[in-house]
């Protein structure tokens, strides 16, 4: 017998998961990874500095300058969210901690916003599980609830997700605009006003986090799948399309005034390039990628119809076009974070076509996974604090010279609590429960939220003396022993700047003022060498500081004489 859809969903199996669950798990992703640390290098603390810049009113908020460097080409809008935060909070918080509090709420947005788009594509018509002879099939609502729930889980599950999703960067900006997006053309045109201003907000802010093409492209393929619905009447439909069309041209009439259209394709070159976009897209989007996989194989008949089935070629168009500018942009990793939400609602309707043995293969391999990698994150914490076992201690000793570690109660609670909640988690899947539609998604889920919550709490002190640029600055700052006037930078980058001006309290400017300066702070290693730049017998080398992970990391500190004026 031949169903219109492979989905065969009791009701018993679509209990939805405790809302409380579902939020804690939430926030205890959202939030760890943004409290508690230093500003990271590179990206996090290159956006930070302009933030700041910004909010000191030191610079244009259309053209903002980072000591004479300008933007990275990312758009505007997560330099104007920061600014505004350290503005509102900047007296009663940390100028590094208020920056971040928008973008967890953007985190948080993004994962609302998945789970909505989830459950109206899983109230679809061509969505729905088959009817059963005597009844007992599972109730539209209560399904796609379920449907939600998973969807939501896969996307927490996604090992890719955890770092991006924590800096304060236009990449987080483009994923929560692209969520949105994905949530309006779910909707739409069954519901009107929220839709339509989701919409809207998502395009401009593809659009002002510096993606106009991808929200070009995103924006007409949602106008052309409203248009295709089934169920709404034609009137319904061409209000909805004509809508949708007037927003997306909107966007690129914005990208045009402001000058944002940027091309960054790029070729992939040699078989080496191939092999590492390769192991990105396994490891970045799993455990979502193969689910997605195996929804496009059980329903390929409907997508193979002539009917436009929105639950499955709504993700699958996001899905296309992020993997398309993972392909042809760089970095690879900015523009498959924006699939990950798409790819997340594919794998959620693999759950009701997921065989036993399937189910059982996910679940042993995660526990097994995470359950060691707890375990590991443990033992290395334990060998810090206490020396015993003396193996990973040393390791440590190695990578991080001259960390000394610290003990603090708060984190250590936070993560012995998680611990037991996994043991708990582990212990409820294992044990004979009713059957969900969710359920083996619920150990991926805990399991990367564990290991990013063990991460962020036992070993945040480490993580952040190895990934934050202040124990380098600090060394920078012991030899400028005069701070009045300015310092001069040369050949380093944005976010080197932002950590000399912020950890180091230094006023960085650019080369062309270096008369005005007695200090130069520059890249050892530039091209051309700072010192053919420099009048000969004027300038004194006075120190050249490593960052204590990577000696390859250097900073020169040069001193004008005093009679070099």
């Amino acid at each position: 017998m031949n169903h219109p859809t492979p989905a065969i969903v009791a009701q018993s199996a679509v209990r939805p998961l405790p809302r409380w669950a579902l939020l804690l798990l939430c926030l205890a992703y959202a939030v760890p990874g943004f409290v508690g640390r230093a500003p990271w290098r590179s990206d996090d603390m290159a956006s930070f500095g302009y933030m700041r810049e910004l909010a000191l009113g030191h610079t244009s908020w259309l053209h903002p300058l980072l000591a004479g460097l300008p933007g990275d080409g990312d758009g505007l809008l997560h330099y104007w969210l920061g600014a505004w935060a350290i503005q509102a909070l900047g007296g009663w918080l940390p100028l590094d901690l208020a920056a971040r509090v928008p973008f967890i709420a953007l985190l948080l947005l993004t994962l609302s916003a998945t789970w909505y788009g989830v459950y109206y594509l899983a109230r679809g018509p061509g969505a729905q599980p088959v009817a059963f002879a005597f009844g007992g099939e599972a109730q539209p609502a209560d399904y796609a609830r379920a449907m939600a729930d998973g969807g939501l889980l896969a996307l927490i599950a996604c090992l890719g997700l955890a770092q991006l999703s924590h800096e304060t960067t236009g990449y987080l900006t483009q994923l929560a605009s692209t969520a949105l997006l994905f949530y309006a053309g779910a909707a739409l045109p069954w519901r009107m006003a929220w839709p339509l201003l989701a919409g809207l907000i998502g395009l401009l802010g593809l659009v002002l986090s510096g993606a106009p093409s991808i929200a070009v492209l995103l924006g007409l393929g949602c106008a052309w799948l409203v248009w295709h619905s089934h169920g709404p009447t034609l009137r319904t439909r061409a209000t909805a399309l004509a809508l949708m069309l007037a927003v997306t041209l909107l966007a690129a009439l914005l990208a045009q005034q402001l000058d944002l259209w940027r091309w960054r394709i790029v070729r992939v070159d040699g078989p080496w390039e191939w092999q590492s976009l390769v192991r990105l897209l396994t490891w970045f989007s799993w455990p979502a990628w193969p689910l997605a996989l195996w929804t496009l194989w059980r329903w390929r008949q409907l997508i193979a119809s002539r009917h436009w089935h929105r639950h499955l070629w709504l993700p699958l168009w996001f899905a296309l076009v992020t993997l398309g500018a993972t392909l042809a942009t760089r970095p690879a990793n900015r523009a498959l974070l924006l699939s990950l939400p798409a790819l997340a609602a594919l794998a959620a309707f693999a759950l009701p076509t997921l065989k036993r043995s399937i189910a059982a293969l996910i679940d042993w391999f995660t526990l097994l996974f995470f359950s060691i990698s707890a375990i590991a994150i443990w033992v290395v914490w334990l060998s810090v604090q206490t020396g015993w076992p003396a193996k990973p201690a040393a390791n440590v000793a190695k990578l991080a010279p001259g960390y000394v570690s610290t003990f603090s109660v708060l984190p250590f609670a936070v993560a012995l609590v998680a611990t037991l909640a996994w043991c708990l988690l582990v212990a409820w899947r294992t044990a004979r429960n009713r059957p969900a539609i969710w359920k083996s998604l619920v150990l991926p889920a805990g399991g990367a939220t564990l290991g990013w919550l063990l991460l962020m709490t036992l070993w945040l002190p480490i993580l952040d003396y190895g990934r934050s640029l202040a124990p380098q600055v600090a060394g920078v700052r012991a030899v400028i022993t005069e701070r009045q006037g300015c310092v001069a930078a040369y050949g380093l980058s944005r976010a080197q700047v932002a950590a000399l001006m912020y950890h180091g309290e230094l006023p960085m400017v650019d080369l062309p003022r270096l008369a005005q300066c007695d200090w130069l702070v520059a890249d050892p290693d530039a091209s051309p060498s700072v010192v053919t730049l420099l009048p000969p017998g004027q300038w004194t080398e006075v120190a050249i500081v490593s960052r204590p992970t990577d000696r390859n990391d250097r900073l020169l500190v040069l001193h004008r004489r005093d009679d070099g004026r």
